[in-house]
């Protein structure tokens, strides 16, 4: 017996699942391009100039505050001494942190509602979270890592 017949019938197996797999997670327009279902959006695709309108839009959630009512222009300085610096912190902290409160895994009284609300609202999506965790983080702020930078 031959080792080509397998190795053929391995290369189909594959070509198959391929090609089974690469329909999944999106579907063809009536044109024949393919287009997405959805879209992975990473902690580092944020554009800082449209998180700084995402920043400052009162209409972003539905209580009428934009994130710098409360952190400040830049995030650099909150009105409460409770509430976090978000100039200089890290993108991906920033992105995952909104992200939990959106998805539940994180709670503040306020926070919670203003991201939930905004989610809602159909106002923050997952690029809009990315812009916002851009933003802040390239702002000048208080915060520094353990070298001093």
């Amino acid at each position: 017996m031959t080792k080509r017949p397998i190795a053929i019938a391995l290369t189909l197996a594959l070509g198959l699942g391929i090609a089974a797999c690469s329909n999944s997670e999106g579907e063809h327009a009536a044109d024949g391009a393919h287009k997405t279902k959805f879209e992975h959006v990473t902690a580092y695709d944020g554009d800082a100039a449209r998180g700084e309108k995402l920043a400052a839009d009162k209409k972003l959630g539905t209580s009428g505050q934009s994130c710098v009512d409360c952190h400040g222009v830049g995030g650099a300085k909150p009105i409460d001494a409770t509430y976090p610096v978000l100039a200089g912190q890290y993108q991906d902290y920033l992105f995952h942190s909104i992200q939990q409160y959106r998805d539940g895994g994180r709670e503040h009284a306020l926070m919670t509602n203003q991201i939930k609300g905004a989610v809602e609202a159909g106002n923050l999506n997952d690029q809009g979270i990315a812009d916002l965790a851009a933003f802040f983080a390239k702002q000048q702020g208080p915060l520094g890592d353990l070298h001093g930078h």
